[in-house]
């Protein structure tokens, strides 16, 4: 199987292209799954704390270094800070708490997961918290400026606990002012990237800072469909529209592939996720053929702007893209 890598600035470490995404894994599948991702060739795992599920992703990571499928080093740990950590104080323990859960004493990648100040809530009162005060449906912002963060996190690196800091969820109005103040600048931007929602002018700004790109989410509404989301309920699927199965006919693959390597082919990363040790290894397939241009402009008019991790018409009614 093909590995390929997207160099990171300013570290020079290499982050696979296609990674293997931790939402929605039930924790009690997690470290089964993760032991069978690692065991197919997935050396990037994406976390995060709010996916609720990182002490099963740890034993997954410990059973395949435990029996010798790989060493620490061979892998790239992802995982984020949730928004209830971003004063400067909190930002260490937060990373320090999702080390001992994964079992770790070291991340590659750690991402602000979104540009969102929620107040803070001690770790001994809930963990992880979720988008709400305890006992509450009440979101209530917090003053944590992200130049703050951003230092904190930058002493993160220093402190040896990540290799590499970036951003989720982020906006190049963000990122313009992030850039005036950041000693380490981001490695990495992650957001919701798809046919259906290419944000084209956004992907080719950061790529032209030296910033790389992953996408979440490749497959659109599929994701999403099972959260009762009424807007990923409301399109077509994107494994039945029939630019895509045109496609994937064209390179006798499957309808995911093509999504994932419409991405590779921007030089964006990818961390699709699959419980099924046969669609993970199709989708690492996606490394392992090209797709015409002609194809991929074919796939760029399937273009609507449609988002579906939007917190606005989620549970939160918070307009973070607005």
């Amino acid at each position: 199987m093909t590995v390929e890598y997207i160099t990171l600035q300013p570290s020079g470490d290499k982050m696979p292209l296609i990674g293997f995404g931790c939402w929605k894994i039930d924790p009690n599948d997690g470290a089964e799954t993760i032991y069978n991702a690692i065991k197919v060739g997935y050396r990037l795992i994406d976390s995060a704390s709010n996916y609720k599920n990182e002490k099963a992703i740890g034993k997954g990571i410990k059973m395949a270094i435990d029996e010798g499928i790989v060493k620490r080093e061979d892998l790239f740990i992802t995982t984020k800070l949730w928004s209830t950590y971003h004063k400067k104080e909190h930002v260490r323990p937060a990373l320090e708490k999702q080390l001992v859960d994964l079992g770790l004493d070291y991340v590659d990648m750690f991402l602000v997961h979104f540009p969102l100040p929620l107040k803070h809530v001690e770790i001994e009162t809930a963990y992880p918290p979720g988008w709400y005060q305890p006992g509450t449906q009440t979101i209530t912002l917090d003053r944590a400026p992200m130049h703050e963060c951003w230092g904190a996190m930058e002493k993160l690196v220093e402190a040896g606990l990540t290799r590499n800091i970036g951003i989720s969820n982020f906006n190049v109005q963000l990122l313009m002012d992030m850039l005036t103040y950041a000693n380490i600048k981001p490695s990495l931007l992650q957001v919701e990237l798809h046919p259906y929602l290419q944000q084209e002018h956004l992907v080719n700004w950061v790529q032209q800072q030296g910033i790389a790109v992953t996408a979440y989410s490749s497959f659109g509404p599929t994701s999403f469909v099972s959260t009762g989301s009424k807007r990923a309920k409301s399109v077509e699927p994107l494994f039945e529209n029939p630019t895509i199965k045109d496609i994937a006919a064209k390179y006798n693959c499957a309808p995911s592939q093509v999504a994932l390597r419409w991405s590779l082919e921007r030089n964006v990363a990818v961390v699709p996720k699959s419980l099924n040790v046969d669609r993970m290894k199709m989708n690492l397939e996606a490394l392992n053929w090209k797709m015409d241009e002609e194809d991929v402009q074919a796939i760029n008019q399937l273009d609507m702007g449609l988002r579906f991790n939007d917190p606005m018409v989620n549970a939160q009614k918070l307009p973070l893209f607005y």
